[in-house]
């Protein structure tokens, strides 16, 4: 495989993204696929074996993505709120660079559907969560967090805030930068959950 028909599945799966962020998961055809990509369907047969192809290959880019933020963040020698504080701004700024991946996250549901990206996209979201659940664990064991709320809610609020935040990008348009509007957001609900924080208020 040369180098130029690895680019070029490469762009057919940037365009199969921008096509789901524009117009949704149910206007990925190979008709749409082709059309963006300025190449006849049947050329794009050469590439891909057909849509759920595609589709698969798009949630291995998000994975590949997931996989290598947790490495990253966890590679640092950080407390553990700090870490799930630039976990969030990691994903805030490549979504603030790359708004059309965004919209998978919102897609969840349907990739769930799908018979070709359920594993994936399921692995992905337990993977992700389990991550973040861990580090409210140490948090919590570490003395760092209080811990009126279990590790199974505070991880379902940090998720839900990051979604609630995209799907509301997308309704609405903004002044500030995604980053900018998350992470403040974010930094407020963290320091109320910081044991340090509530100390120095008492």
């Amino acid at each position: 495989m040369g180098d130029s028909f690895v680019s070029r599945k490469d762009r057919i799966i940037a365009s199969a993204i921008d096509i789901i962020s524009e117009l949704g998961l149910s206007a990925l055809t190979t008709k749409n696929l082709a059309l963006k990509e300025n190449m006849s369907e049947g050329l794009l047969y050469k590439y891909f074996g057909g849509i759920d192809e595609v589709l698969v290959e798009v949630v291995n880019f998000y994975s590949k993505y997931d996989e290598s933020v947790r490495h990253t963040v966890s590679s640092k020698s950080k407390k553990n709120m700090d870490k799930l504080y630039e976990y969030a701004d990691t994903y805030a700024t490549y979504y603030d660079n790359y708004y059309a991946i965004s919209t998978l996250m919102l897609q969840y549901e349907e990739l769930l559907h799908n018979v070709g990206t359920r594993e994936q996209i399921a692995k992905c979201i337990e993977e992700r969560r389990n991550y973040v659940k861990a580090l409210f664990d140490n948090a919590i064991r570490e003395g760092e967090i209080i811990d009126v709320f279990s590790t199974d809610e505070l991880a379902d609020v940090f998720q839900g805030i990051i979604m609630s935040k995209i799907l509301s990008r997308r309704i609405m348009n903004r002044k500030t930068s995604f980053k900018n509007e998350l992470m403040s957001y974010m930094r407020k609900w963290i320091d109320s959950i910081m044991i340090e924080e509530r100390e120095e208020k008492i």
